[in-house]
């Protein structure tokens, strides 16, 4: 069990700066995700936390001791790697014995085959100890990779994309298992990934970096019903937030947002007092494909627009709709057929729109974010579940 602290952390390669002035506390026992695109630090935190690198700037802690100079094999973590840095010469089962055998963490034979069963049965690789790594496939490699990791019981487990390179399938049952592993480990575990879902699914805290900051740290809900900016929003969702440029007026107390094609319409009351006090009136409005209404055939108030484009993926269709100056994409039940360039007519929930600077791009509120926020906290007796699903 361990709380891991980074206060401030700088690393620089050259005159790159690959993370700038981090900090982060994470809790003990907490599964806490470090998501971004690609480029953005995550992976270069990931490796100053285990000491294979080491800051220029800033503290590294882990249960408050500082070890920004202390050696990888004495900080007692365990680390997935998304190149998979398995020993070539070795069979499946020594790369996943391999931890156990080492002058630190030795345990008897019996000890370790036990140990390896378990883990091995759990990855789907026990039929699989006698061969060496160049013999398996890339998915197969990343599940010894992560057997290797979890067969021990480290302070904190660190895991650089672990299921990259699994099926879809697999990947959906790992990610389960990880989340349960964790729980019954009772261990720390820092997450890399780059893919939403996983994020969302696995993690009790999310930090979103971007050039090496962080852009905005909270729950998966939090993230996403809550975005604090247009970049965080557009990371999290499928299909990608549509963001639709916006003027915001007063008349006789009540206030109004005019879209692209004179499309109008008024606000509630508590999004118009917020907007009130926004910097500017020229907002970006953000609305989610599954909280976009269409049909087929003519509704008076829907606005009208022109199929773009049609992408079935299994489960569902994602329609993008050429309407109100922009291309809407929106979500469509998995038997929609749709002709290109045919009339579809459309109606946003703007209830659930949200609002953001257009200058800052920086979230300001969207209706009932008050109740929204006081879910997160578990605090019921305001809105209460239910009264703000999406």
């Amino acid at each position: 069990m361990a709380r891991i602290q980074l206060e401030g952390v700088t690393r620089r390669y050259g005159r790159t700066t690959a993370i700038n002035h981090l900090s982060l506390d994470v809790k003990d026992n907490e599964f806490f995700v470090l998501f971004g695109p690609a480029g953005a630090g995550k992976t270069t935190t990931l490796k100053c936390i285990a000491g294979s690198e080491f800051p220029q700037e800033g503290l590294v802690k882990i249960d408050g001791r500082i070890v920004n100079l202390v050696e990888p094999s004495d900080r007692n973590v365990s680390m997935v790697f998304e190149n998979y840095a398995l020993y070539p010469h070795l069979s499946v089962y020594d790369n996943i014995a391999f931890p156990l055998r080492s002058k630190l963490y030795r345990r008897s034979e019996a000890e370790i085959r036990e140990a390896i069963d378990r883990i091995a049965r759990l990855m789907r690789i026990d039929m699989l100890y006698d061969r060496k790594p160049a013999q398996l496939s890339n998915g197969q490699r990343q599940r010894v990779a992560i057997g290797r990791c979890l067969v021990r019981t480290p302070n904190v487990f660190l895991m650089d994309e672990p299921l990259a390179h699994l099926d879809a399938k697999l990947k959906h049952t790992m990610r389960s298992e990880l989340k349960e592993m964790q729980s019954a480990f009772n261990t720390t575990t820092i997450y890399v990934t780059h893919d939403y879902m996983e994020a969302m699914s696995l993690a009790d805290r999310i930090a979103v970096l971007d050039k090496g900051e962080v852009r905005q740290l909270g729950t998966a809900r939090e993230m996403y019903y809550t975005p604090g900016s247009e970049f965080v929003a557009r990371l999290f969702g499928e299909p990608e937030i549509n963001l639709l440029p916006a003027q915001f007026s007063v008349s006789d107390g009540e206030g109004w947002i005019a879209l692209p094609d004179g499309v109008r319409y008024k606000l509630p009351e508590d999004v118009t007092a917020a907007l009130k006090g926004a910097p500017s009136a020229s907002l970006d409005i953000g609305l989610r494909g599954n909280d976009i209404e269409f049909s087929f055939e003519r509704r008076d108030g829907w606005i009208p627009g022109t199929v773009y484009a049609s992408e079935p993926i299994g489960n569902k269709v994602i329609l993008t709709v050429a309407a109100a100056g922009a291309q809407l994409r929106l979500v469509a039940p998995n038997d929609t057929q749709a002709r290109l360039d045919s009339a579809v007519y459309c109606r946003p929930n703007y209830e659930r729109a949200l609002y953001f600077d257009r200058a800052s791009e920086a979230f300001i509120t969207r209706h009932d974010v008050e109740g929204i926020l006081a879910y997160h906290r578990g605090d019921r007796e305001k809105g209460g579940e239910g009264s703000w699903q999406c």
